[in-house]
């Protein structure tokens, strides 16, 4: 139960935080692409977040704490969440000003991305139930080698790249665009930070680093 209270104090919460950052700005409820963009963001979250509190109640508590330890993690995870929020306040703005205008082909192939994204978000989790939101190594945990994890070796950051870069095209503002693209050296950031604390500390880590070579998108890095 109180697992329950809390995923739902947070899931309405952000709920609302998302709906005050888009539609305050818009200065209307009339912003389609944001009604749009929450459907496609809420929905699968809520029952995704039924299926964890179900099946597995122990990594959908995992899922929520999201207090970092190590200084330069912190620092990732404030610029992530000021990314956030300046990309869903441009947005809301381009919409009511008209600063920019996205064609519904590309919002539609967004949308799409977005929920592709979502379901590897999804696949991801399965695979690694060692996953957290903040970078520390766990009792017991052993290398996933296996699944997107024997493609790249942060599939979760790879995701969410995707949906950081479909999420303004949902909402249809170019603008929003420039706010979310500097989330990929912010990653790159956290994704180095992690390593150096997992070759460090998790067995095997070394090994599986020369084994897959790829860190984020395969080909390039």
């Amino acid at each position: 139960m109180k697992l329950l209270i809390s995923a739902l104090v947070k899931f309405i919460v952000g709920l609302l935080l998302v709906g005050a950052l888009l539609f305050l700005p818009a200065g209307e409820f009339g912003y389609p692409n944001a009604w749009l963009f929450i459907g496609l963001l809420f929905i699968p979250m809520l029952l995704l977040g039924a299926v964890l509190l179900i099946k597995a109640p122990a990594l959908l508590k995992k899922r929520l704490d999201a207090k970092e330890d190590e200084s330069t993690q912190k620092g990732v995870v404030a610029v992530s969440g000021l990314l956030f929020i300046a990309g869903f306040i441009v947005a809301g703005l381009d919409f009511r000003f008209g600063w920019s205008s996205v064609p519904t082909p590309i919002v539609i192939a967004a949308s799409i991305v977005l929920l592709i994204a979502y379901a590897l978000y999804v696949e991801v989790m399965r695979e690694n139930a060692y996953l957290s939101r903040t970078i520390k190594v766990q009792e017991n945990q052993t290398v996933v080698d296996t699944g997107l994890y024997g493609i790249v070796r942060h599939p979760m950051y790879a995701v969410t790249v995707c949906l950081f870069l479909a999420i303004p095209l949902v909402l249809g503002s170019f603008w929003s665009l420039l706010c979310f693209l500097p989330y990929i050296p912010v990653i790159v950031v956290r994704i180095l930070g992690e390593e150096k604390i997992l070759t460090k500390e998790l067995e095997g880590y070394a090994a599986y680093t020369k084994k897959v070579k790829y860190r984020l998108i395969p080909f390039i890095w």
